[in-house]
């Protein structure tokens, strides 16, 4: 089984980030199943979160033997001419073309709502764990750092830096070229992870994995892959937030 969330943004001021859904899915056994999360219920209570017209209700496990129209239509329809960019796009092989995989790379986000779609991270029996992201915030960073991302070359390592007093979000993390320019920061759902390992075990690595040319949107400019150890008892993305409702 492979875990997807799904996030959801309030538009307020607040710009308050909520993981509210949690998809289950076996593609070779054509298995899927979807659960609200109990951050849904606090989006709701804190930010009027609405409940999603294709999961009415808060309750209930849906369950399906093809992909939910909510997650595959944020997918690019593997009959278009563009589809083998959009693949070389997110470092993924003509192999790697299931939607899952796909989802867990691009975000699935759109312009006509505010949902973002993210994978599970795993922590192996050793501790560590690694994820692939593109670079969140870009089009909030300088001009000379803009202009850093032609420089980018394949695996170059990339410092990190815990931000305590972001304007939008408070605790972040950023992550900048080697000579100290920043270029954006990490999602917001792995920064209580990530402080956590940065606290107890500080052996965390960034680097470049793939640079888009400029003609692709600022959000999938620059993929990254981080990687590191957290500590003992820790499991990533176990928070109440994350769990489904019962």
């Amino acid at each position: 089984m492979k875990t997807l969330f799904l996030a959801w943004q309030d538009r307020s001021p607040k710009r308050a980030w909520y993981p509210i859904g949690r998809l289950e899915a076996d593609v070779p056994a054509s298995r899927y199943e979807f659960r609200y999360t109990k951050g849904a219920e606090s989006a709701q209570r804190e930010a009027g979160l609405p409940v999603l017209p294709a999961f009415p209700d808060f309750h209930r496990r849906y369950e399906s033997t093809e992909l939910f129209p909510l997650f595959q239509n944020r997918v690019l329809d593997p009959r278009r001419k563009d589809f083998a960019d959009y693949l070389r796009w997110l470092d993924l092989s003509p192999e790697q073309n299931d939607p899952i995989d796909i989802l867990a790379v691009s975000g699935g986000e759109r312009q006509t709502d505010s949902l973002e779609v993210f994978p599970k991270v795993n922590k192996r029996p050793d501790g560590s764990f690694a994820c692939r992201f593109f670079l969140h915030g870009i089009r909030y960073v300088s001009k000379p750092a803009q202009e850093r991302f032609t420089k980018l070359r394949k695996d170059e390592p990339l410092r990190i830096a815990l931000e305590l007093n972001n304007p939008a979000t408070g605790v972040a993390i950023q992550l900048c070229s080697e000579d100290y320019q920043m270029l954006g920061w990490t999602p917001r759902y792995l920064v209580n992870d990530l402080v956590q390992a940065v606290a107890h075990a500080p052996v965390l690595e960034a680097k470049v994995v793939h640079v888009n040319e400029a003609g692709v949107p600022l959000n999938q400019r620059v993929l990254v892959e981080f990687s590191g150890r957290l500590p003992e008892g820790a499991e990533p993305m176990s928070s109440e937030s994350f769990q489904p409702i019962a």
